[in-house]
């Protein structure tokens, strides 16, 4: 099945090329595929993986390794952010 998997800020350097115009790409992924696997899919350094939501729905750091994925759904990762 496919879902949309974008990556924001520094992050977007761990896309394909021809993804990082758009910070999206289209992934197969299987019913039984986690988000920790796609993390790991991606090579993302966890220290990096801050703010997860599916469908802008939060996925806090236990669930992670647990959360399976729906047809079209869409994966988005954040680093973590400072300001000031």
């Amino acid at each position: 099945m496919k879902i949309n998997f974008k990556l924001f800020a520094l992050l977007q350097d761990y896309l394909p090329a021809e993804a990082k115009r758009t910070n999206s790409l289209s992934i197969d992924v299987t019913e039984t595929t986690t988000v920790m696997e796609v993390v790991e899919r991606f090579s993302l350094p966890l220290k990096m993986v801050h703010l997860v939501l599916i469908d802008g729905h939060y996925v806090a750091p236990g669930e992670r390794a647990s959360r399976t994925f729906k047809e079209g759904e869409t994966l988005s990762i954040w680093p973590p952010v400072a300001g000031g």
